[in-house]
């Protein structure tokens, strides 16, 4: 069986930040499973503000073209943003996954309410529009920034990663929420340290259920259990795949004639929802977020 090939855009032009995403991935990724990092030629080296996303868009739906001439089964535009997603929807004959739209989906099936930490204040009202454009507006209990550039990430201080982390587990405290979006591609580093067990919750998080038991965190009003960071165990992702399986299949008759009317084209968009499922896919948008 040939292995899937998912396409992973870092929409900046920030060669390291590619390479921090693209090991993301992979960590995470399903067995069998290519990641293709790849960022524009031209563009910004940060994306903080929508002059930022409209250049970046460009270069996106540059890389979706690629990715299509190159035959991937699928496209991942990893940035809060989702610079250029519905465009680049119409491009690809696969599946493309905004961070975004995926994290906030993500935190709404292991919570009823969640909060998003993010970068630089301005960032905040993009993620207000995102909220609203993709109907998650009455989940999010509250957004926060931690005052820092995208670049701050990446220059190893170690600096951003610490705010990122108190500001998380203040959220969780403060908010009532069960669950942390991240809103930043590049949190999804494994060791960015945003994660909130590692200052105080793991305790709570093992006796709720332990590695393949759920999740870490405070429980917000309504929530059954101790909700907050998704590390979902095989049964939860078992049941995402399934049902993103079924939506991929019910949208391929929708589809412009020819791109994917055919049974091997819905085969291959199924494998590559099962790929972006992975074993918890969703740790780089859920605290942490891919």
């Amino acid at each position: 069986m040939s292995s899937v090939r998912i396409q992973v855009i870092n929409p900046n032009t920030s060669l390291a930040m590619t390479e921090t995403i693209g090991a993301a991935a992979r960590a995470v990724a399903a067995p069998g499973t290519e990641i293709l990092a790849v960022c524009p030629r031209a563009g910004v080296p940060s994306i903080e503000g929508h002059f930022d996303e409209a250049i970046a868009a460009v270069g996106v739906l540059e890389q979706i073209r690629a990715g299509r001439e190159q035959g991937v089964d699928g496209h991942v535009i990893a940035c809060f943003g989702d610079p250029g997603l519905l465009a680049a929807r119409e491009l690809a004959q696969g599946p493309v996954i905004g961070i975004a739209e995926a994290a906030m989906h993500m935190a709404t099936m292991v919570a009823t309410r969640f909060s998003i930490v993010t970068t630089l204040p301005r960032t905040l009202i993009i993620a207000r529009h995102l909220l609203h454009q993709y109907g998650f507006h009455q989940h999010c209990a509250a957004l926060h920034a931690i005052d820092l550039p995208v670049l701050a990430l990446e220059d190893g201080s170690g600096l951003a990663q610490e705010k990122v982390r108190e500001r998380c587990i203040r959220a969780l405290k403060e908010d009532g929420s069960g669950a942390i979006v991240l809103g930043c591609g590049r949190d999804g580093d494994p060791g960015a340290g945003a994660d909130p067990r590692a200052a105080g919750a793991g305790d709570r998080w093992r006796q709720r259920g332990g590695e393949d038991g759920g999740v870490a965190g405070r429980a917000g009003p309504g929530d059954q259990q101790a909700w907050g960071l998704s590390v979902p165990g095989e049964k939860s992702v078992k049941r995402t795949v399934s049902v993103v399986k079924s939506i991929l299949k019910g949208a391929g008759d929708g589809r412009e004639p020819g791109t994917l009317s055919s049974r091997s084209a819905r085969l291959r968009r199924g494998a590559a929802a099962r790929a972006l499922a992975g074993r918890g896919a969703d740790r780089g948008a859920v605290c942490p977020q891919l």
